[in-house]
């Protein structure tokens, strides 16, 4: 383990004071007008100890993350007020019981922006293909997100500044979320125990990571893993739905009938500038992160991330970029990993538009009608060894005796590394074929 906080040379340190002044700056834009709130046995993975379970729950076309229960209630922290304190976290404005916490004050800070000082959209609206073609690049990164056959895009140039979308897709409320210091895209089932909640940005981080809000309890939510970690409903899991990050090409291509975020979000906000210039360097130690870093990957080393069952897993883009297909199994469900060129970085250069290629991934559930099928890469696409049958990086089948059936998605994350190595410390690291 290699510690970051006090090995920062000059340049390092500018470069991370140039982010906050961006992220501040966020906050302080001008609105135009405030919304109402091979062989698996022949690879290996780098091994770690046991893993927490987190038992995937099965959703049509897709495999996501349901609520995992506690080890016992979260009781009242009768020092609460001392440890909030010393942590230098304000409670005025919040309604929240602060009393009720699960994890220690310390590890949460101020980002820099208050509360929704990066602001939530709340009443999305969408637009047209050939509309959001005037300002979206072709390989510009978008989250591709479906629910009861309501296919929608979400693009990071719109995002990287909002953080947070609260929609209804196919009938479902849910929260689109991206964290940009961690790169993690995630979507959330907003309703739990029967109640709708919507969120916004506390303004406070953890791990580098985005902490959410709820307007009904005021209770705080990491993004990772969807977890209450302060307030009435601490201990609460929200459940994680499939999504992915892939581009704007590939998008349009697979959905023609699909919906796409568009501009008119009712703020005044630079769409399609990165504020976080040069962020995602890989070997750049992240912002605001005061813990230890888990050296078995560079920091910002983009990972396809997956748990199932008992395992974390982990699989580097810097392999996936060679491989392009990985067949494997994870605990004991068999796996396919895609990789497919084509992608931009949203944290890379000002204009993502002009950013590097950093690709986009898939992790599917290989089987389909009962059949388990292996992959292998040709061109920009997929090949099931079984049929013949041309596949794209959505897991969806375009040509041959499967043409018109998908995978099941797992849910994934492409996070960057230390982000995931942080909430996931005993994940293990496919080695590639080598």
């Amino acid at each position: 383990m290699i510690r970051n906080k006090n090995l920062l040379i000059p340049s390092v340190a500018l470069g991370l004071a140039a982010i906050l002044g961006a992220v501040t700056a966020i906050a302080l834009a001008g609105d135009s007008g405030p919304e109402e709130p091979p062989s698996p046995a022949e690879v290996t993975l780098r091994p770690a100890a046991t893993p927490t379970p987190t038992p995937p729950h099965e959703a049509p076309g897709a495999l996501s993350e349901s609520p995992a229960p506690r080890a016992g209630a979260i009781t009242p922290d009768p020092d609460y007020r001392a440890a909030l304190r010393r942590a230098g976290i304000s409670t005025a404005g919040w309604e929240t019981d602060f009393s009720l916490h699960s994890v220690p004050y310390s590890e949460i800070f101020s980002g820099g922006p208050p509360r929704d000082g990066i602001p939530p959209i709340d009443r999305p609206k969408f637009t047209t293909f050939e509309e959001a073609d005037k300002w979206l690049g072709s390989l510009e990164p978008v989250i591709i997100f479906e629910l009861n056959g309501d296919v929608r895009a979400y693009p990071l140039q719109i995002l990287i500044w909002h953080e947070i979308v609260n929609d209804v897709v196919g009938g479902e409320p849910v929260a689109v979320t991206f964290c940009p210091l961690c790169n993690s895209a995630i979507v959330f089932q907003s309703t739990l125990d029967g109640v709708v909640y919507d969120f916004g940005t506390s303004g406070k981080l953890r791990f580098s990571d985005l902490v959410m809000w709820d307007r009904q309890t005021e209770s705080w939510w990491q993004q990772f893993g969807g977890e209450a970690i302060v307030g009435k409903l601490t201990g609460k899991r929200l459940t994680i739905l499939p999504a992915a990050i892939v581009s704007w090409e590939d998008f349009k291509a697979a959905n023609p009938d699909g919906k796409v975020l568009s501009r008119d979000t009712g703020f005044s906000r630079s769409y399609g500038e990165n504020p976080y210039g040069g962020y995602d360097r890989v070997d750049n130690p992240p912002f605001l992160f005061r813990q230890d870093t888990d050296g078995r990957l560079p920091p910002k080393e983009r990972v396809a991330a997956v748990t199932i069952g008992e395992v974390d897993a982990a699989f580097p883009f810097s392999i996936l970029e060679k491989e392009r297909v990985v067949n494997y199994k994870v605990g004991d469900r068999d796996v396919v990993v895609f990789f497919k060129a084509g992608t931009t970085s949203a944290l890379d250069r000002r204009s993502i538009r002009d950013s590097r290629d950093i690709g986009a991934t898939g992790v599917f559930d290989p089987r389909v009608d009962d059949r388990k099928l292996t992959f292998r890469a040709e061109g920009d696409t997929f090949v099931d060894n079984e049929t013949g049958s041309v596949w794209n990086i959505l897991g969806e089948a375009t040509e041959g005796p499967l043409n018109g059936k998908s995978l099941t998605r797992f849910v994934h994350g492409d996070h960057f590394w230390f982000a995931w190595g942080a909430f996931k410390p005993d994940t293990k690291i496919y080695q590639g074929m080598g």
